[in-house]
């Protein structure tokens, strides 16, 4: 599979998951309605786990422009590939979101709340303070970036020695990473952590016809796009510090 198509199908897939249990938990008669903070953050993270499994052979599985970039600084990763890696995330986390508003269009008509709305699609501040919600996103991403930086090139083999696809960053212990980011750092922005995750299904929430949908928060955007950015850039440099 080519490495740009391997990151499209790998963030559509944990964008597919991960939308689609925010709209299972936030929109009104489904069956997981109002299940709670826990349900949404294990589903992350196994969603990170399901797009890593398919790219990671493949693409490494970055599906996450601050991994990219964050690689990429620390030596690891090609730049002449990243444009073309951030573009396939960006597309491929706007169909998974397409897709998981397809799955749950009916549930979207009865919901009233534009909040509501937005919230599979994009990220929201608990409470709106951009320099602290843009720290927030910050801090979690050097967590994540800072410690896939130091499991890279993970991976598990079966008794014939063949590798099992875990990708260059290791399906497991990223899920796990995640997981544990968001129930401990996420509950104050939603915990982006990933510009793809976030540009994406707002571009798609603003261009679907969805009643009552109200904006699309593009004075917010700039918090996850360029929040888990600069914390990919000092995860980065805190690595090259420290060493490897």
């Amino acid at each position: 599979m080519n490495p740009y198509v391997a990151e499209i199908i790998g963030t559509g897939l944990l964008l597919l998951l991960g939308s689609g249990v925010v709209a299972n938990v936030v929109l009104p008669q489904t069956k997981g309605h109002n299940s709670g903070w826990l349900v949404i953050t294990t589903a992350w993270a196994l969603a990170v786990f399901t797009g890593v499994v398919v790219a990671g052979p493949y693409s490494g599985a970055h599906l996450n422009p601050a991994v990219t970039v964050g690689l990429a600084l620390a030596g690891k990763f090609d730049w002449a590939m990243a444009p073309g890696y951030i573009g396939s995330q960006v597309l491929g986390a706007g169909l998974g979101a397409f897709f998981s508003w397809l799955m749950h269009v009916d549930h979207f008509k009865v919901t009233k709340d534009p909040g509501e709305i937005a919230a599979p699609f994009g990220t929201s501040p608990a409470i709106r303070n951009l320099k602290n919600n843009f720290i927030s996103e910050v801090i979690g991403t050097f967590v994540l970036i800072f410690v896939i930086l130091y499991i890279t090139g993970a991976k598990i083999e079966d008794a014939d020695q063949t590798p099992i696809g875990l990708g260059s960053v290791g399906a497991l212990p990223v899920a796990f990473l995640v997981w544990v980011i968001g129930m401990s750092l996420g509950g104050t922005t939603g915990y982006a952590i990933n510009p793809a995750r976030d540009l994406g299904p707002r571009i798609v929430h603003q261009l679907l016809p969805i009643h009552g949908k109200g904006s699309s928060d593009w004075s917010y955007a700039w918090v996850p796009i360029l929040g888990p950015i600069a914390g990919a850039a000092l995860a980065a440099g805190l690595y090259f510090l420290v060493g490897s």
